[in-house]
């Protein structure tokens, strides 16, 4: 019987804990029963992460926002790359803004079962919790990193239309589901292989420069379009530049495809988390 799952006794209360066996199933029941845990480390780590700080909230819109003027001032003006006929600055941070999300979530959430070890050892609950809670817990930084966006939409007189409100949630559930995926599978890595914390900032780096931030993904060759789209980030980046900055052409072959390769990362990430599981707790 997976972990957490309730058995049937002559105590009502009564509950039976087993290790899991093999390839078990993800015991979704089990994270819906422990949603009152989640909302709360996700709130919790809200409030460690601006504990102290001089700018507090500030800090989730520096981030992207100055990120987005060394790009405009290197890449906008000095190096001239092309923009899809934005300007830069707004072509730069509507990319930054899931971007930075994704990012800061991945690193997060990799780091996330060995920064819990204390909590993990003493009391069982679905360690799922524990990596999705951290994502969770981005989503205020995401949403005042939106609203400068909307700001500098109106500045330079770009206003959303009728697509933002039907693809920008598709758009962040596809963000949220490739974060959460790679950091399920990375967390679980991190409990075993302490040094895995170094991988991922190289690995944040890399997949950086291969998704289309800094640069249209015009620039790719045709026929490398559905390979490059398999990073499930190129999806997102260029869907929200196509619905906030309205450019000629709908991604529509790089969302599907970016779209499929989340899901299928998602339940790999999910599928090895729950094998390990029953491990954290004796190697935390």
């Amino acid at each position: 019987m997976p972990p957490g799952e309730l058995a049937s006794g002559s105590a009502k209360n009564e509950v039976l804990i087993q290790p899991s066996r093999g390839w078990t199933s993800l015991n979704l029941r089990g994270l819906w029963e422990y949603r009152e845990l989640l909302y709360f480390l996700a709130w919790r780590d809200v409030k460690i992460r601006y504990k102290q700080t001089a700018l507090g909230v500030a800090w989730a819109v520096l981030q992207p926002f100055l990120t987005m003027l060394l790009f405009s001032i290197f890449l906008g003006r000095l190096a001239r790359m092309p923009s899809d006929n934005a300007p830069y600055p707004l072509f730069a941070y509507a990319a930054l803004v899931p971007w930075t999300f994704f990012a800061n979530g991945l690193t997060q959430a990799s780091n996330s079962l060995v920064g819990s070890a204390d909590l993990i050892k003493k009391v069982y609950f679905p360690r799922l919790v524990v990596p999705l809670s951290v994502l969770l817990g981005g989503l205020p930084d995401l949403a005042l990193s939106f609203l400068l966006l909307l700001i500098m939409m109106a500045y330079y007189g770009l206003y959303p239309g009728v697509a933002l409100l039907l693809w920008l949630p598709l758009l962040l559930l596809l963000t949220l589901v490739t974060a959460l995926g790679v950091g399920l599978f990375l967390s679980a890595l991190n409990v075993k292989y302490r040094d895995v914390r170094y991988v991922v900032a190289f690995l944040t780096q890399v997949w950086m420069f291969s998704t289309p931030i800094l640069y249209p993904a015009s620039l790719v060759p045709g026929r490398w379009r559905v390979a490059y789209s398999l990073n499930p980030m190129v999806g997102v980046i260029e869907g929200f530049r196509w619905t906030l900055l309205r450019t000629s052409t709908a991604p529509e072959l790089s969302m599907i495809t970016s779209g499929i390769t989340a899901v299928l990362i998602l339940i790999v990430g999910l599928f090895y988390f729950r094998r390990m599981e029953e491990t954290f707790a004796d190697i935390i």
